[in-house]
């Protein structure tokens, strides 16, 4: 059975001390909740300032800690960015990939998704590759193919052994930031065809062990719901991952 995971992308909030007051909130909060044992995975994604505090925070408790993006390469003239190595420095297991804001402010293409989901394997990383189609897309029935064009072309070349640490978030980019949800049925069914690709590409059970996540304005009234559904295996939580309280009622939702 697919263990949920629950991960925060704080996007570009909170500095290393209000981080580390968000963290240590969130471990008063699910302390009793057992997410290390029976319960889901749970994870948060500070900016990288703050990751390396955050980290130190939560040494001790069951919280995963990550980062919001990496480079395909080890090192070079690549003003602004991180390597895997330097990940691993501060240090963190877990990297977002091609998240929307990242495909739709700062140019990025299935193809360096693809580099930089290679790039996170390499480095020991679980990398969380986000796809998702924009509101023009669904309404011109496109949504099928959009996904279908985005895990071809972030997947591709990746062996079934390489996707045993692959997560991915399925992500309506008209949902995100917008207060506009999918419905528990259209959310199931981008899921569903999702795992359908991977069963394609990488056999089925590649695809039954592949966890998919919604990330689409999560919160914690609608979590029960979604999480309720057959192929979605977690969250990708944006602004509730900033509020201890819903996050930890997301994370309750998902056990």
């Amino acid at each position: 059975m697919r263990r949920n995971l629950i991960a925060g992308n704080w996007k570009m909030n909170k500095t290393a001390a209000e981080g580390v007051a968000l963290a240590r909130e969130l471990k008063d909060k699910l302390s009793g909740q057992c997410c290390c044992c029976n319960g889901p995975q749970v994870l948060v994604c500070p900016p990288f300032t703050t990751a390396a505090a955050v980290a130190a925070e939560l040494k001790d408790s069951c919280i995963l800690v990550g980062a919001q993006n990496i480079h395909w390469a080890d090192n070079g003239a690549f003003t602004g960015e991180l390597s895997g190595a330097m990940l691993k420095d501060l240090p963190v297991g877990w990297v977002i990939i091609g998240h929307s804001e990242r495909r739709q402010y700062f140019g990025e293409t299935d193809e360096t998704v693809n580099k930089r989901t290679k790039a996170a394997l390499k480095h020991g990383l679980h990398p969380i590759v986000c796809i998702g189609e924009l509101l023009a897309e669904r309404e011109a029935n496109q949504t099928n193919a959009v996904l279908e064009k985005q895990v071809r072309g972030a997947l591709a070349g990746f062996t079934v052994a390489e996707m045993a640490t692959v997560v991915v978030a399925y992500e309506p980019v008209w949902a995100i930031g917008t207060g506009k949800v999918a419905s528990n049925e259209q959310a199931q069914e981008a899921h569903a065809f999702i795992r359908s690709l991977l069963v394609t590409l990488f056999g089925t059970d590649v695809a039954g062990a592949t966890r998919i996540l919604y990330g689409g304005s999560m919160n914690a009234q609608n979590a029960a719901g979604l999480l309720a559904q057959p192929d979605i295996d977690g969250g990708l939580i944006g602004g509730a991952a900033l509020k201890a309280a819903d996050f930890a009622t997301i994370v309750a939702a998902a056990k």
